[in-house]
């Protein structure tokens, strides 16, 4: 219940950023084009919803199995070798988001010592890059879960967008029980 609260949160609230992008812009270009005049914050406060929606947006597409891969000769092992590699991408993944999330602390820690506004937003420059950490430990959660399900036996490797099985679902081709298309 609580899960399915913070996945409806996530959701509304990168809904919200993009919903919030898009007005904002074209708010800006009527203004510009229109009436020869605009929002001086625009483009900065636009550049750091876009980052807020990147970062979210990466957990995001982790947990909804929503990046694509090229795992076509990874398909090719057995089930056993498909979960270590699995593990294996998992692992690298986790020690890259280690690093840039060692790097964003790192960063907004910085910009909290200092106490600067951002250039043209009355709001400390700190507060507004939250999105690194945040972004970074909500993927390591995602990916940890990931590592779970592999190592448990409920995921077969590292889970990726499957755009050839969702084009022949929506085509009504049916799969046989090893996913190949029923004739």
């Amino acid at each position: 219940m609580l899960r399915v609260a913070l996945h409806r949160a996530e959701e509304g609230l990168i809904a919200a950023i993009l919903a919030a992008m898009t007005l904002l812009t074209f708010l800006q270009v009527i203004l510009r084009y229109v009436f020869n005049t605009g929002l001086l914050w625009a483009l900065e406060a636009t550049l750091y919803m876009f980052g807020w929606l990147v970062l979210l947006g990466i957990s995001y597409g982790v947990r909804t199995h929503a990046h694509i891969g090229i795992d076509a000769a990874v398909r090719l092992f057995p089930p056993a070798v498909r979960r270590s590699i699995g593990i294996a991408v998992v692992a690298l993944a986790l020690v890259y988001t280690g690093l840039m999330l060692y790097g964003a602390w790192f960063y907004v820690d910085r910009l909290f010592i200092l106490d600067v506004d951002a250039e043209d937003i009355p709001i400390r420059r700190w507060i507004l890059t939250l999105c690194l950490p945040i972004g970074f430990a909500l993927l390591a959660i995602r990916l940890l879960g990931m590592a779970w399900r592999i190592l448990a036996g409920r995921s077969p490797g590292y889970e990726l967008a499957d755009e050839a099985a969702d084009a022949l679902r929506d085509a009504g081709v049916e799969r046989t029980a090893d996913g190949a298309p029923r004739r």
